[in-house]
């Protein structure tokens, strides 16, 4: 089995990144503070053990307590603005980011939804990967 090739940025590309490994977790984020940094009625999320990620440029980061009560910094280019990575202080050693700023969002597969207690009615979403109200159990 081949590894496939994870790299992606902002639009303007003026941030990069690239991974060495496979994702540890691919998952849709259902949470209100994930619907408004998204601006739309999920986050697709991939997660990376942080040691596989290169990246270049200058990242903005917000720090924001997420509804869990959870510390995070979401990332975002300066000069366009797009979102790029979520760090969480609960995990350091993890490096997220949005499946929509991968250059290929085609290997995006997720395996689950969370804190789908927040999804909206309008916004539907795969019922047959694992659904779990709040956070992983």
């Amino acid at each position: 089995m081949t590894q496939a090739h994870y790299t992606g940025g902002c639009a303007c590309r003026s941030v990069r990144y690239e991974a060495s490994a496979e994702p540890v977790r691919m998952f849709n984020c259902h949470c209100r503070d994930c619907q408004r940094a998204s601006g739309s009625g999920y986050s697709p999320i991939v997660v990376f053990r942080g040691e596989a990620v290169k990246l270049t440029g200058e990242v903005k980061y917000r720090s924001w307590t997420s509804e869990r009560g959870t510390a995070l910094d979401r990332g975002f280019c300066p000069t366009c603005g797009n979102p790029i990575s979520i760090l969480v202080k609960a995990y350091p050693n993890a490096f997220m980011v949005y499946a929509s700023s991968l250059d290929d969002p085609k290997l995006y597969r997720p395996t689950a939804q969370i804190w789908t207690k927040s999804a909206q009615p309008w916004g539907k979403f795969d019922q047959t990967v694992m659904s779990f109200e709040k956070g992983f159990t």
